[in-house]
């Protein structure tokens, strides 16, 4: 009787600690999804980031590029002309 009370005991420690060891794997997996849908966003932010940099470079690049390689430079209030397209209607 004492050997099958004991053998009983030892089942049921070992099932709780089965079901222990089920619920750590469930927290642990939730918490690796959470993680990899934070990776994905961050990937997205960091492509969106790139392409802006991207578009910034490129203006600049290319005015700077006009100035030094072309010699241009904005023109001055005194040097801009406005054209108006009297078949288009009245003027701003």
């Amino acid at each position: 009787m004492r050997i099958r009370l004991g053998l009983l005991m030892v089942v049921v420690a070992c099932a709780l600690l089965v079901v222990k060891g089920q619920q750590q794997a469930r927290t642990a997996f939730i918490a690796l999804q959470q993680a990899q849908q934070q990776q994905r966003q961050l990937e997205e932010e960091w492509g969106r980031l790139q392409l802006e940099q991207s578009t910034w470079g490129m203006h600049a690049r290319v005015g700077q590029l006009a100035v030094d390689q072309l010699g241009m430079q904005m023109p001055t209030a005194a040097q801009e002309h406005v054209l108006f397209d009297k078949s288009v209607g009245t003027q701003p």
